[in-house]
């Protein structure tokens, strides 16, 4: 987990079953032929999800019921149902809410050399009960009206006297603000940190729960800079041909930690009823569906060995915050508390 690591762009709750037509054989399928029948997902991750396990059904002839919800309701729900849930896999769009299932004991641990071999250490559980499917930077976006020369290139720039009723930010509930907030105090320190988010605070945000919503605000004037996670931008362009707000990657000079990268993640639960089937879809995610898993939503892969797509390489490479990202999840009541104490709504 030492070292920071370079990304380069270059190189509604309910439920359903997925089929889908055959599909080219994969090396997963091959390896999994005594693996069959259904496997039950509980995802926050809602965007792109069901052609993703169409595609695995057509691979491997395992079927896919999921569910969706918010990673915190998803985690209660898997509490709540204890040994009598229906879950197999977990899937999160948050590294500290799977940190947090881990602790309450919902995961259970993989060995799986595959896995380990293709998703990094900083990325995944060390005892193996949770593993990243991609990365999620969280960085700052500027209106296409601001000059280069004045925005900022810094988590703590935001909170500049100039940009004062000028910034659109997620509330304090979300888990994205919630895991922001952890890694400027894991990288920071805590005084640091409520620093900085107390000069956000002082800058009198406007509070959008939604990272689309708070781009689409900045399009309109309605503000000029805000932070969110780069694939809502990656997915406006994908739908609109271009959209007037640029990207910032901050913290990339010399000294400074490098940009926030959060993780779309997975597991297998604890009383999973078909724990082999859902190893198969993990290792499958993250090997020969890691492509279209990352590509479907703007999103980089978390293996390594496979490249972002076209939109996410106009962007060019940045340096990540090296921290490793389950300490989002140790952090989280740490967090919750600062940005009470700073006002942050």
């Amino acid at each position: 987990m030492a070292g920071a690591l370079v990304l380069a762009a270059c190189g509604g709750d309910g439920s359903a079953n997925s089929t889908a037509a055959p599909a080219e054989t994969s090396t997963t399928a091959q390896n999994q032929s005594t693996v069959n029948g259904t496997v039950t997902v509980y995802t926050g991750r809602h965007y792109g999800i069901e052609p993703v396990f169409e595609a695995f059904t057509a691979a491997t002839g395992i079927k896919v019921r999921f569910t969706t919800g918010s990673d915190p309701q998803l985690r209660e729900r898997l509490k709540a149902e204890g040994k009598n849930t229906p879950a197999d896999v977990l899937m999160t769009a948050d590294a500290g809410s799977l940190a947090l299932a881990a602790a309450d004991g919902l995961l259970a641990s993989l060995d799986s050399p595959t896995l380990t071999a293709v998703i990094p250490e900083a990325l995944r559980d060390p005892d193996g009960r949770w593993f990243a499917l991609s990365r999620r930077a969280r960085v700052i976006m500027v209106s296409d009206r601001v000059a280069e020369a004045d925005q900022p290139t810094t988590y703590a720039g935001v909170g500049d006297p100039a940009w004062k009723g000028r910034i659109c930010l997620r509330p304090a509930t979300h888990p994205y603000t919630q895991s922001l907030v952890a890694s400027l105090i894991k990288g920071e320190g805590t005084q640091r940190a409520e620093e900085i988010v107390s000069s956000w605070v002082a800058n009198e945000p406007t509070y959008i729960d939604s990272d689309t919503k708070i781009l689409e605000a900045i399009a309109a004037g309605e503000c000029d800079l805000g932070i969110t996670n780069s694939y809502y931008l990656g997915r406006l362009i994908s739908d609109k041909g271009s959209f007037p707000v640029r990207l910032v990657w901050p913290e990339q000079a010399d000294g400074q930690r490098g940009v926030h990268v959060n993780i779309s993640g997975v597991a297998v639960t604890a009383n999973a009823a078909n724990p082999a089937a859902a190893q198969a879809l993990i290792e499958w995610l993250a090997t020969d569906g890691q492509q279209q898993f990352a590509d479907v939503n703007n999103e980089f892969p978390a293996n390594e060995s496979v490249s972002p797509n076209k939109i996410l390489q106009t962007w060019g490479s940045f340096r990540v915050d090296p921290v490793w990202v389950g300490e989002f999840g140790r952090l989280q009541a740490e967090a919750v508390m600062l940005l009470d104490r700073a006002g942050y709504q």
